[in-house]
């Protein structure tokens, strides 16, 4: 039995609600493993919605539609606290990373103890205080 605690990032959520092939298999296996707790989280929800909104994102259903599933694949929702806000406001200002949902979920992983699941590699450069990240 697993006790690893994952935070999905925004697009690795799109591409499992969407079941599309960048995701690795064994990232799959880690996710739905017995025992594992996988978290979306709000921030997540909010930037696909204004990404939407501004006509930037397809979603394959509308979108009230779209969020009901994807908040019933058997993730737990990671709501937003001030103690993440706090965190968030601490993290590095980093010249070549300044995006407000990524640093948001940064901040919810460090604080939760959470794996951050993302395809991105510019969460490396938060490796210094402490984020863990996985893709495969």
């Amino acid at each position: 039995m697993s006790l690893s605690r994952y935070l999905v990032d925004t697009h690795t959520l799109l591409w499992y609600s969407q079941q599309v092939s960048p995701l690795p298999a064994s990232l799959l296996v880690a996710l739905r493993e017995l025992g594992a707790t996988t978290y979306i989280s709000r921030v997540s929800l909010l930037e696909i919605t204004i990404k939407y909104s501004l006509g930037k994102l397809q979603l394959p259903d509308p979108l009230r539609s779209w969020l009901r599933k994807t908040t019933e694949v058997g993730f737990r929702m990671l709501e937003i606290t001030d103690e993440h806000l706090v965190y968030m406001a601490s993290l590095p200002l980093l010249p070549n990373h300044r995006d407000p949902f990524d640093r948001l979920l940064i901040a919810q992983a460090l604080s939760e103890g959470l794996t951050l699941v993302s395809r991105d590699g510019k969460f490396a450069a938060y490796a210094g205080v402490g984020l863990r990240t996985q893709w495969a």
